[in-house]
């Protein structure tokens, strides 16, 4: 049976699962223990699991090292970073170690460790706090990248990364932290599985996170006269590619939407891929919106940067029509 859940209590209770079920799960990061974390996802599970909830100095890049090194003696971290913008600072210990080290060492070694943080606009807090960062690291081979949307895909990915024996960075939106939906407990949503989230005939498009939502809520009900095919990631990396495919081959036309800046997002790597093999599929060209390319503003500015629905809506009326 399902219950309803916050996005926040849908991750801590996945978070408290894995913890029970597995005693070599542990969480790591700044303030995530008597405080609970900067946005209250670990609240809690201090006083549940004394000793396995670390609070560490204001650092990214020493904790970082540390997984990379626990994960290899067969512990399964979870390190929080209060913003995901401060993956930088530990981008070494990421790419340079954590994604190559099963590759360095032939199979004979696992790197466990899921890096968890908060993306994307919502919070006002500019250019340096609200960033969506998810195509940073596509380039970096050995990496899974989660961006779930949803309370229940919060829960079923966040269980799937911490069982996933590569390492993994979760990306959860501030924006939709406090949104709430039905969770399916027990259920686990594998990695690499997009979901169509509508079914539709005339136009595919591609969305994740706060734009899936805008997207789902706004859009559809307001082109109701067109049959839109609504696809959300859920996983970038891995990307399902097939079933984007198979999406392309009945409607013939396809629009991604991404947070971030156009330039360079995980939206081209798709968007190529689409053209060399459902070129002959192709009733109209492919076509992708994303944010400005600028740094964020603070306060409510930050949302002029990021698409809007009434792009969005022109664009598919324009494809379609």
């Amino acid at each position: 049976m399902a219950e309803k859940m916050t996005t926040i209590a849908a991750l801590n209770t996945a978070i408290r699962e894995e913890m029970e079920r597995d005693k070599n799960v542990f969480c790591i990061g700044e303030d995530i223990a008597e405080m609970g974390g900067t946005f209250g996802v670990t609240k809690g599970l201090l006083e549940k699991f004394p000793g396995r909830v670390i609070n560490t100095p204001i650092s990214e890049a020493a904790p970082a090292s540390m997984c990379v090194g626990a994960a290899l003696h067969g512990k399964r971290p979870i390190m929080e970073l209060m913003f995901a913008d401060f993956l930088t600072v530990p981008y070494d210990s990421i790419v340079n170690q954590a994604a190559k080290m099963r590759y360095m060492s032939h199979g004979q070694a696992t790197v466990p460790v899921v890096f968890r943080a908060p993306q994307g606009v919502g919070g006002g807090i500019g250019a340096h706090h609200s960033q969506t960062v998810d195509s940073w690291f596509m380039n970096a081979p050995g990496l899974k990248i989660v961006t779930p949307s949803s309370p229940q895909d919060a829960y079923g990915l966040m269980k799937a990364a911490i069982r996933d024996d590569n390492p993994v960075v979760f990306l959860e939106h501030k924006a939709l932290y406090r949104i709430d939906g039905p969770v399916a407990l027990g259920e686990i949503t594998p990695l690499g599985q997009a979901n169509v989230v509508k079914p539709g005939k005339d136009i595919t498009v591609v969305a994740n996170q706060l734009m899936l939502g805008q997207i789902a809520k706004g859009l559809l009900p307001e082109l109701s006269d067109i049959d839109i095919e609504l696809i959300d990631p859920r996983t970038i990396k891995p990307f399902d590619y097939e079933t984007v495919y198979k999406s392309v081959a009945k409607t013939g036309r396809i629009l991604f939407v991404s947070e971030g800046p156009i330039t360079g997002s995980w939206t081209a790597d798709v968007a190529a891929k689409v053209a060399e093999n459902c070129f002959d599929s192709l009733k109209a060209p492919i076509r992708r919106i994303g944010g400005l390319d600028s740094s964020l503003p603070y306060a409510k500015a930050e949302w002029f940067m990021v698409p809007q629905m009434k792009h969005v809506g022109e664009t598919i009326c324009a494809l379609v029509k």
